[in-house]
């Protein structure tokens, strides 16, 4: 009897990453793609969905049939029960069901789900939760993520709009949020929220490393590391008023949810997470109950680039 694999993936506004999972959970075959979501067209990414899982199956050498599942994390708000995208801020996808044509073409089931959910819930089956109940997830990319697990669940709220943790306001007459909200968490800690400091401040007439790389957009996790550990100044300033906001917003989350560990990841955490962790801790007992602080641990994920990966895997694992 031929072996069969799971498939899954980590769809993005810019690339998808894919790996196949044999049945000892894995990774035995990744591949990374661009993301076709320039255009307007929602078949443009499930074209590039399908792509990518045909090469995979095609150059490690398996058939359709012998694929259990497909499961995948993307941007947005997401019907996890039915497949369906309902929004999305970085793909062009509006109450899509992606679900059917990708079932259709491969013959086996899919399920996708809000990346960063499933990015917090990768992280407590296999990487930094593992063996919590309670876990609140901050993912730090070009936007701010987040995810909760509530007694050993995720937790995704009604109508799957829950834990828009960044978008929780912090400072009411802030800078502006791409929500349309001023002074959220996003605008304040994101890439993008970084990268609008740091123009401010070259505007000024400041000198900085990081002056070319948010000239057109946010910079690159990798520059940000690199300017750190030269001790720019700009770019010190826009990570310690990064991490103020993230202290405040976790007291914040550890006086609601009293979780066991309070998990950080995306992008910049994982280029410049211990950098990060060390100032979040540094600030975060102001804004905590001591009683409950206590109990607290604070981590950054342990899968990197895997975290949504994984996931993916837990929510067909979950479903048997």
């Amino acid at each position: 009897m031929a072996a069969s694999y799971n498939i899954c993936l980590d769809i993005g506004g810019t690339k998808i990453l894919g790996a196949i999972f044999d049945s000892k959970k894995n990774i035995v075959y990744r591949l990374k793609k661009k993301t076709k979501a320039d255009g307007d067209s929602e078949q443009n990414v499930e074209e590039t969905i399908i792509s990518v899982v045909s090469e995979m199956v095609k150059e490690f050498g398996i058939k359709n049939s012998q694929i259990k599942a497909i499961a995948a994390g993307a941007p947005g708000v997401i019907d996890q029960e039915n497949g369906i995208v309902l929004t999305s801020p970085n793909l062009p996808w509006e109450n899509y069901d992606i679900r059917t044509p990708i079932e259709k073409k491969f013959g086996a089931p899919f399920y996708i789900g809000n990346d960063v959910n499933v990015g917090v819930l990768g992280e407590y089956k296999y990487g930094a939760g593992k063996g919590y109940k309670n876990i609140v997830g901050l993912f730090v990319g070009t936007g701010m993520g987040g995810g909760l697990i509530l007694d050993g669940k995720l937790y995704t709220g009604h109508g799957f709009k829950g834990t828009e943790y960044g978008h929780m306001i912090l400072v009411p007459d802030g800078p502006r949020c791409n929500c349309g909200q001023r002074g959220c968490l996003e605008a304040l800690s994101s890439k993008q929220g970084m990268s609008d400091y740091i123009r401010q401040q070259v505007a000024r007439g400041r000198d900085s490393m990081m002056a070319e790389g948010v000239k057109d957009g946010v910079f690159k996790s990798k520059l940000l590391k690199k300017s750190l550990e030269a001790k720019d100044p700009v770019a010190m300033e826009a990570v310690s008023r990064a991490c103020y906001y993230l202290a405040i917003a976790s007291g914040n989350l550890v006086n609601t949810f009293s979780p066991e560990i309070v998990i950080y990841g995306g992008g910049v955490i994982e280029a410049c997470g211990d950098y990060f962790l060390e100032r979040i801790i540094s600030d975060v007992d102001r804004y905590c109950m001591p009683s409950i602080r206590k109990t607290v641990e604070f981590k950054t994920a342990a899968l990197g680039d895997d975290s949504i990966l994984y996931g993916a895997l837990s929510m067909i694992l979950d479903k048997k």
